[in-house]
């Protein structure tokens, strides 16, 4: 979430912080040692992923512009049952999930909305626009970790870093047509030239949020699109508890009912599944299939052998 988003005089510039972000982002990549040499998918790769990132970031800092703080975490929190149901029909990927995942992440949606909400001196705060950018934002949200894991599961080599950088590289561009369609390039950085200490809070935050892609990513090439949003739902959730145990505020019945519903969805995602995994039978069924191949090839060699003996003369 943008920092300097709850500013009005600054909170409908979304597209132009994650445009100034992407470049810090490339600068911090670069000092990890990256290089495209060390990239092992082409850059076609990463057209689609790139589109949906950055209107993914585009739209959910714009929404500032037209949602309260409780209306857009409603939203938000939601995100992990678009990326389940997304993970269907993704080329590559045609991931399925078990019922009680998807019951799993209802309690969590709902359980961590009313604990949030419990605690708003506002109430959800609605308009048109707001709704229709935060809804296009979650759509491409549930492309993006499914087309982040199809990538990881279709070349095991592919590092987070490349995926960053390339993500990043690409996505710029796409920056720029709704910046100039809307003037808000010209806009956004005349206000910023006059209040420079808008682009160290921009930096700031492109620091922290960068810590935050690596770990999600790490975690999506580990388990997955669907799981790693569980893990970032169950974090707010997280999140907001420790701030009452640290600043000990009271808890409501309504807090309550949210923590309760959050724990029963952690409990029910622990729960064993019967079906093998998806990467898993994957890999079994490449390497059966080289397996197959290779005894394939070494038949022929010792028919042609056989061959050669059956016309040697016997004398």
């Amino acid at each position: 979430m943008c920092i300097i988003g709850f500013n009005s005089e600054f909170s409908s510039y979304g597209w132009y912080f994650t445009f100034v972000q992407g470049f810090v982002y490339l600068i911090l990549i670069y000092l990890q040692g990256f290089t495209t040499k060390q990239m092992v998918n082409p850059w076609k790769t990463y057209v689609k992923l790139s589109a949906v990132l950055m209107g993914s970031h585009g739209l959910t800092k714009g929404s500032l512009a037209f949602l309260n703080y409780p209306a857009q975490i409603m939203f938000k929190s939601t995100k992990v049952l678009p990326v389940m149901i997304m993970g269907a029909f993704i080329p590559g990927l045609r991931r399925k999930y078990p019922p009680h995942e998807y019951i799993s992440a209802m309690l969590l949606v709902v359980g961590l909305i009313l604990f949030t909400l419990a605690d708003a001196h506002t109430s959800p705060n609605f308009s048109i626009i707001g709704v229709v950018m935060i809804t296009g934002a979650l759509i491409m949200d549930s492309f993006l970790g499914n087309l982040q894991e199809a990538i990881f599961t279709m070349n095991p080599d592919t590092t987070q870093m490349e995926m960053l950088f390339c993500s990043t590289v690409v996505g710029i561009p796409f920056l720029l047509v709704p910046m100039i369609l809307t003037g808000e390039l010209f806009r956004a950085w005349s206000s910023c030239s006059q209040h420079p200490y808008v682009y160290g809070v921009l930096v700031f935050e492109a620091m922290a949020t960068f810590i935050g892609q690596v770990s999600v990513l790490s975690l999506i090439a580990l388990f997955g699109a669907a799981t790693t949003a569980m893990i970032t739902t169950a974090r707010k959730a997280v999140t907001l508890l420790l701030s009452y145990m640290i600043f000990t505020k009271p808890l409501t019945e309504q807090h309550g009912t949210g923590l309760l519903l959050i724990a029963m969805g952690i409990i029910l995602k622990m729960l064993p599944d019967n079906k093998p995994d998806q990467r898993t039978s994957i890999s079994d069924v490449r390497t059966k299939h080289s397996k197959s191949s290779s005894s394939n090839e070494e038949k022929p060699v010792m028919n042609c052998k056989e061959i050669e003996e059956e016309k040697r003369p016997l004398v």
